[in-house]
């Protein structure tokens, strides 16, 4: 699995549940057809202002007053909303001496109402309403506080540099995620400090790398439920627990051409991938094709060296599966391939750290050594 760039900043946390949807859309409850005028004569007195004048004025009144609060439903989705880079005790009103009502933590949603000196009232998205679950679970249904919290701590859209100070916090949070006695829950407070740079500075530098880096994130969280069901033993992809793709789709639906919709390309072939080969060579057969084609496909890609040698290592190993299924013509050929590909990836990418990876490995390969099997052991 590649992560961004930055080797180092890679989430440590692994068995941290799934954090529900965000979404950054206030949705008007009125139907728009709710606003078509109700008279659409062409001009003229209709005879029914004068039998039924008292109708015609509730009926005027009736509309007026669902005008009034579309434009307030309207003004509200159009509100200033931030987020916070450090949690927050979120009160009754702004004094420290009142009572709580909850916690926000950092990157939450949370929709400005008023601010007061010191202090701002917020309606604060703790939870988002959970897509496709049932309607039993009480985890479902999403949850919002809505009080008033410290200023210090809040970054809106108006805040100098305020794209910036979320990333950075999002980063350390990352940092915190990756020690081994770090923050609790820092991973999902990283995954949603990133998502919020996209969400309130979608016009930013950093936007598409916070979305990537959102995604990330709560792919590698996935991942390890994943893996740790007993479904990941199985050989066919479909046979195992699927990791959501929703998220790195809409990094390559946001932000195509970039490096970043490169690298969620190849987070998605994880999803394709054998559990258990067997010793068969139908499965990294499959998969060696399907990194090489990657790799031609997206050959400006940070990922792409590490495709040529994920597609190179499972050609290497075939040389010893085909030897067992009696196949020495498909085993040489499998050798050829799988030298060449790794001395492509020292001849374009010498930079790159899969290039001692590959030099190793055509070690093993013209030296015989199995790279694949009980001989390796």
């Amino acid at each position: 699995m590649t992560a961004a760039p930055k080797s180092d900043r890679k989430s440590f946390i692994e068995k941290i549940l799934p954090a529900t949807h965000c979404s950054s859309k206030i949705f008007s409850r009125f139907s728009p057809n709710s606003m078509i005028p109700i008279d659409r004569g062409g001009g003229g007195v209709p005879t029914s202002n004068l039998r039924f004048p008292l109708r015609q004025t509730t009926v005027f009144l009736a509309t007026l007053a669902l005008a009034l609060l579309f434009s307030t439903t309207f003004a509200y989705a159009q509100a200033q909303r931030g987020t916070l880079v450090h949690e927050e005790t979120i009160r009754v009103s702004p004094s420290a001496d009142t009572a709580k009502l909850g916690e926000a933590g950092r990157g939450h949603e949370l929709v400005i109402i008023e601010t007061s000196r010191d202090w701002t009232h917020v309606e604060a998205i703790i939870r988002e309403p959970k897509k496709d679950a049932d309607e039993d679970d009480p985890g479902s249904e999403g949850k919002t506080i809505t009080g008033w919290v410290p200023s210090k701590a809040l970054v809106n859209l108006t805040t100098p540099n305020g794209d910036k100070i979320i990333f950075g916090e999002a980063a350390d949070s990352e940092d915190e995620a990756s020690r081994r006695r770090g923050r609790r829950d820092a991973a999902q407070d990283a995954m949603r400090l990133y998502y919020r740079v996209y969400d309130l500075f979608p016009t930013s530098p950093l936007a598409a790398e916070g979305l990537y880096r959102a995604a990330d994130i709560r792919w590698q969280i996935e991942r390890s439920d994943v893996l740790t069901r007993p479904s990941a033993r199985e050989r066919d992809s479909y046979m195992r627990g699927q990791i959501d793709e929703q998220w790195m789709k809409l990094v390559m639906k946001k932000y195509p051409g970039t490096k970043w919709a490169d690298l969620a390309a190849f987070h998605l072939l994880e999803n394709k991938l054998c559990g258990d080969w067997q010793a068969a060579s139908k499965c990294p057969e499959k998969e060696a094709e399907m990194y090489e084609k990657y790799a031609k496909e997206h050959e400006q890609s940070p990922a792409a060296p590490e495709a040529l040698y994920q597609a190179a290592w499972r050609r290497s190993a075939l040389i010893e599966i085909f030897r067992t299924e009696a196949n020495q013509k498909k085993s040489e050929e499998a050798k050829n391939r799988s030298l060449e590909l790794a001395q492509r990836i020292v001849s374009q990418y010498p930079q790159s750290d899969w290039s001692s990876r590959a030099l190793t490995l055509i070690f093993y390969v013209e030296h015989s050594v199995p790279t694949y099997g009980n001989a390796t052991d």
